[in-house]
């Protein structure tokens, strides 16, 4: 048994300012929480003056992508060899930012999967994985290079039931079009209603949440017609720029569709802005997204990692902050990356909270992301499963 003790604790749901936290973690799970010294014969790992928080969870990453300027070129001429040594790169950047669980939203070649199983039999090499496969897209449409077009119903429910017999974790379906693939345009829809409502019927047959990549308002509210479990994305854009429904957020709030926001980036040179320092489009977008995360659907911030320049493996804490500059408080920034990604990636019972009976992941950083939620970037220790692997 191990006691890791540290100044300030975040538990996921709040920050506890008690004189000298303690977690207790033994065969990788947390067993008590409490404020003091620790049971004489255990272990100890005092982090000083540093806070200790829940491991984050970046729910959208593409392990696939090496987050360059032209990252679909990099992947359509690797073989597999070199996109799993990549994989395996990103993956231990992403658990070196702290990044204890992480969603992989489309890969090539199921090699998420190799990689899923890589990290839970060594906790040392990234984060628990939770991993989708090819996302499913349409002939030529959003990622078509990953693998994973389709055309028609039963190309659909064949396509689920591959996933499914290949042991993701979630569906993920292209919704709507997308800015990293030529030709592709987010304001359009790639799939009608009853493809949509086919991926949820054999989804369901095999236990299996799905996700969908959705920017248009169509887009958006077919899925959620369907009966997606999950939005990524949510920016209701149009061809020129953004429309909110605030009656579809209100349906979607009923009916607890969760939601992923690809929040932030790491500052590149050249940004575009207009003549008043702010880039108009990235604004209008921002807009709709605090419009999305203040409609009452559960909500998580993430990354979208490896899709460019400003998205490397491991800039979550870039996605706090851009929470954070949308007007959200500190703290309900750091929940969208615990608790709350937790909950929208269906694992809120094991991950996410500095509780008994969660697992032993735990990040510490110096500093008070409470107060100043760029504290994420100084990474101090962190422990996976109860194990310090960083």
């Amino acid at each position: 048994m191990v006691a890791i003790r540290a100044r300030r604790l975040f538990d996921g749901e709040r920050m506890i300012r008690a004189e000298r936290p303690t977690v207790l973690v033994d065969g990788g799970v947390i067993r008590s929480v409490f404020d003091g010294p620790p049971p004489s014969g255990h272990e100890v790992v005092d982090l000083g003056s540093a806070t200790l928080m829940p491991g984050l969870i970046d729910a959208h990453v593409h392990l696939a992508f090496d987050a360059t300027a032209d990252t679909v070129a990099g992947l359509v001429t690797a073989d597999d060899d070199v996109v799993l040594d990549r994989m395996r790169s990103a993956s231990a950047a992403t658990l070196d930012a702290g990044v204890t669980t992480a969603r992989d939203l489309g890969d090539r070649g199921y090699l998420g999967v190799r990689v899923r199983a890589e990290t839970a039999a060594d906790v040392r090499l990234g984060p628990r994985l939770l991993v989708a496969g090819p996302p499913i897209t349409s002939v030529g449409g959003h990622c078509w290079f990953l693998g994973g077009e389709v055309e028609g119903v039963e190309a659909i429910r064949a396509a689920v039931r591959e996933r499914a017999a290949r042991g993701v974790d979630v569906v993920k379906v292209v919704v709507t079009g997308g800015r990293l693939t030529a030709g592709s345009h987010p304001h359009e829809v790639q799939f009608g209603p009853a493809e949509l409502s086919a991926v949820v019927q054999e989804a369901k047959r095999h236990a299996l949440p799905v996700t969908g990549h959705c920017h248009a308002a169509d887009g958006i509210a077919d899925a959620v017609a369907a009966g997606f479990d999950g939005v990524e994305h949510c920016t209701f854009v149009t061809a020129d720029g953004t429309n909110v429904d605030p009656a579809l957020l209100s349906r979607m709030a009923a009916a607890g569709t969760r939601v992923t926001l690809t929040l932030g980036s790491v500052p590149q040179p050249g940004d575009h802005t207009g003549p008043d320092g702010v880039d108009p489009r990235r604004k209008a977008v921002h807009d709709a997204l605090w419009r999305v995360a203040t409609s009452g659907v559960p909500v998580a911030c993430a990354s979208d990692a490896g899709c460019g320049p400003g998205k490397p493996h491991g800039s979550l804490a870039y996605a706090v902050l851009a929470m954070a500059d949308l007007g959200f408080s500190p703290t309900e920034a750091l929940r969208a990356v615990t608790s709350g990604a937790a909950q929208v990636c269906g694992i809120a019972d094991q991950v996410g909270r500095i509780a008994p009976g969660y697992q032993g992941d735990l990040l510490a950083v110096h500093g008070d992301p409470a107060i100043d939620p760029g504290a994420l970037r100084h990474v101090a220790a962190v422990f996976r499963a109860g194990l310090r692997v960083r």
